[in-house]
């Protein structure tokens, strides 16, 4: 069976419908909470930001999977509804993958860019969160938020959070890390930007061991060579960029920011499982063509 973004949406829609309560009647709502969530999934994997652009082509491309489509008010709402059903559902497609349970974890965090000239960071509403933070891998300065994850090497989402570039990494990693369940020991593997004794014990009381290379100003024994598994790190992030507009969320608001976030990730999980359940593991990173 070939890997499709039909085959995707088709998955993403079953999922939901089984698992979700079915809603009170309402003559008004003709397209269920099952639809909503499976257009956000292909929203995010046609990489179309806008709302009306986007339920504009997939009344031409996914007219024989969706009959009836809701207007973008209403998309724009019911989306905002159910922002805890695509958290939920993140976690009901991560853990159906293999990665899930695998005790190798890698951590890192990433700019999601807000804006850029300086009147429209006066004049947005993500000003009482979003801040100015550098981004030392591109050399650059961003204004807006970091998006710090936890996944498993083969692109298993296993604990997300944005939070401002102004707090530390070492400090979300641990918040990270005691979301995850403790029955047997994780090796951890991060950048440089992870060193320090207290964190590592920190770590160590939540049950994992962190592994990071060594800093320059660091006169230890040779550490192990991590740079092709922290590649995979890597290798997620530009993914979700490059294919899924990560930093192009067009979110105004931080309610908004949120929604957008996770039915990127939902895509990513709900990719990374099929991929497993269609025999492709190697290809768990790489998108589907629509």
């Amino acid at each position: 069976m070939d890997a499709d973004l039909d085959l995707l949406l088709t998955t993403v829609f079953c999922t939901a419908d089984d698992l979700l309560p079915e809603s009170k009647s309402n003559a008004r709502r003709r397209v269920t909470d099952a639809e909503v969530v499976t257009l956000c999934v292909a929203q995010a994997i046609m990489g179309i930001p806008s709302d009306r652009r986007f339920l504009a082509v997939a009344s031409k491309r996914l007219g024989h999977l969706f009959p009836q489509l809701p207007a973008q008010p209403g998309y724009f709402k019911r989306r905002r509804c159910l922002a805890e059903t695509l958290e939920w559902l993140i976690g009901v497609f991560a853990s159906q993958s293999p990665g899930w349970d695998d005790n190798v974890l890698l951590v890192d965090s990433t700019p999601v860019e807000c804006a850029r000239s300086r009147e429209t960071v006066k004049r947005s509403r993500l000003a009482d969160a979003a801040d100015y933070g550098y981004c030392a891998s591109h050399s650059r300065y961003f204004w807006g938020f970091r998006l710090h994850g936890l996944f498993a090497p083969d692109g298993t989402p296993i604990a997300l959070q944005i939070a401002s570039p102004k707090h530390g990494e070492r400090d979300i990693a641990l918040r990270l890390l005691s979301r995850r369940a403790r029955d047997r020991t994780l090796t951890v593997i991060g950048d440089k930007g992870y060193a320090g004794r207290d964190f590592e014990a920190a770590a160590q009381t939540l049950g994992a061991q962190i592994l990071r290379p060594r800093r320059k100003d660091e006169h230890q024994t040779q550490r192990p060579h991590l740079a092709p598994i922290r590649q995979r790190i890597e290798s997620i992030f530009w993914t979700m960029k490059d294919i899924h507009t990560l930093e192009r969320h067009g979110a105004r608001t931080l309610p908004g920011l949120r929604e957008r976030m996770l039915a990127r990730f939902l895509t990513l999980a709900a990719c990374v499982t099929l991929n497993h359940q269609l025999g492709r593991p190697s290809r768990a990173l790489v998108d589907y063509i629509a």
